[in-house]
């Protein structure tokens, strides 16, 4: 499937502090629902946590207590939440913060729910398309791509932000030749069932031509310089390291050993 063909749901969220373990909670959550750049649907809503917010929170967001008071809490918000994403790939910035707190979130109100869907990482995306940025707070990855906004740290606002900067990404992907949302997934999905499957599907392949003693041309996207190039390969063996999963091989274009991500590799084909 095209990335283009894909829905995508675009979130954020505001919270009481920065450690969910530690008893912060949400106080506002946005969403927008996006297939290409056409917008199909938003839902926001400030949320009652429970507890007090923090006064560093509070710097950043300007989200008072007297806010929250007459909002609803957070398991009025969750169903509705939920039915708002089911059928898409959420995208947020810095996503494993976001689903740390939607998990909490979803343990806490003891929700019956299936698994989150694939999520992808658009702050991991920035730092592997945009590589040697000074920084990688959303703002100033939107300044660079000449997207001129402020950012309030509202969940609705900055939602608004991060569809700009991920339909830019999108653009720079295309460039690259990177068209297809199994190759999004690979690059910047979250860990899921998906991303393993995606993977798993690499490493047969490449055990196939290890063990019929086959050279593999790879489609590669380099984490370093964010460019795709294509490489003869002589694969050897698959190794594992810290999770992840890595070809070795002897590079033809390199003339040496040479050690590939599975998860940034885009196409195989059989030399």
């Amino acid at each position: 499937m095209k990335i283009e063909e894909v829905e995508f749901t675009v979130f954020d969220l505001e919270t009481t502090g920065l450690a969910p373990e530690s008893g912060d909670r949400i106080v506002e959550i946005a969403a927008t629902r996006i297939r290409n750049k056409e917008i199909l649907g938003n839902l926001h809503s400030l949320v009652n946590p429970d507890r007090l917010i923090s006064p560093s929170a509070y710097e950043v967001n300007r989200i008072s207590q007297e806010m929250l008071l007459n909002a609803p809490h957070i398991k009025m918000i969750l169903p509705d939440f939920l039915r708002f994403i089911s059928g898409s790939c959420l995208v947020s910035y810095n996503a494993p913060f976001d689903f740390g707190f939607l998990q909490n979130e979803l343990a806490l109100t003891g929700l019956k729910s299936p698994s989150l869907p694939q999520a992808i990482d658009l702050l991991r995306m920035a730092r592997l398309v945009l590589p040697g940025l000074a920084r990688y707070s959303l703002w100033f990855v939107a300044r660079t791509l000449g997207i001129n906004v402020v950012q309030k740290h509202r969940a609705f606002s900055d939602v608004q932000i991060t569809i700009s900067v991920f339909n830019s990404l999108k653009g720079l992907l295309k460039e690259k030749g990177i068209l297809d949302f199994e190759n999004l997934v690979s690059l910047f999905g979250l860990s899921s069932h998906t991303l393993r499957d995606i993977n798993n599907t690499k490493i047969s392949q490449i055990r196939e031509a290890i063990n019929l003693g086959l050279d593999l041309r790879l489609r590669y996207f380099s984490g370093s310089s964010g460019e795709v190039s294509e490489r003869e390969v002589s694969p050897r063996q698959i190794k594992e390291e810290k999770k992840r999963r890595y070809l070795i091989g002897y590079c033809n274009l390199r003339k040496e050993e040479r050690t590939f991500r599975i998860d940034n590799i885009l196409q195989i084909e059989v030399v």
